[in-house]
């Protein structure tokens, strides 16, 4: 593959429609959670930008790809701050490593819905706690914490490294897709998947665009 033949896809998430209002999450129970943060937090299955587009969106190349890729060697990080999982979106690829940290001073443990990959379920009682985690098989799953009910996170598991998630202003950048055809798919927690077909060419650049109501 040369530089000319290859491309970024860009574009953004719209969010068409009254924001939904979020309820505050009520972390009473446990002390460190409460005295980690000085205002109301709000859950994050839906969160509206001040431009109007949606974070937490997985982006992602669904068909067109040809070959096998190679997994990344740069380890991403799933932390627990605050008593809530960060971020609270993320993806990778097959192979890739991912190190869960505790940077809380509370017992979590890190439970993984998944289907396709071994569930996990591991403690991290004490502050400053790692653990590393790969998978073999794509799918997207959520992980959640039985000591805190509302920690709630989703990560999403691909075979080639041509994916993206929103952020603050709702744009996405997938990097590095050879010139050719795909099926482009969006994924978000609550409102599910939409689908566009895209055109990588010879002058390396495309864009396709989303939206969302509630």
């Amino acid at each position: 593959m040369t530089i000319a033949s290859a491309g970024d896809v860009t574009g953004k998430v719209a969010f068409a429609g009254t924001p939904p209002k979020g309820s505050p999450l009520q972390m009473t129970a446990d002390p460190v959670c409460k005295k980690a943060h000085t205002k109301p937090v709000t859950g994050e299955d839906v969160v509206v930008n001040k431009n109007g587009t949606l974070r937490n969106v997985i982006v992602y190349v669904k068909s067109g790809l040809k070959g096998s890729f190679t997994a990344p060697k740069d380890k991403l990080v799933f932390d627990q701050m605050g008593c809530l999982y960060t971020p609270h979106v993320l993806s990778l690829m097959v192979g890739q490593e991912l190190e869960v940290r505790n940077s809380d001073a509370t017992l979590h443990n890190v439970h993984s819905l998944s289907k396709a990959n071994p569930q996990f379920n591991n403690a991290q009682p004490m502050k400053g706690m790692k653990m590393t985690k790969t998978f073999a098989k794509e799918e997207t799953f959520k992980v959640k914490c039985e000591v805190h009910p509302w920690m709630g996170a989703y990560i999403g598991v691909f075979n080639h490294p041509y994916h993206a998630v929103t952020g603050d202003d709702g744009s996405f950048t997938i990097k590095g897709l050879p010139a050719g055809e795909y099926t482009i798919e969006a994924w978000h927690e609550k409102y599910g998947t939409k689908t566009a077909t895209v055109k990588v060419d010879a002058s390396g650049k495309a864009t396709v665009d989303f939206s969302y109501k509630s």
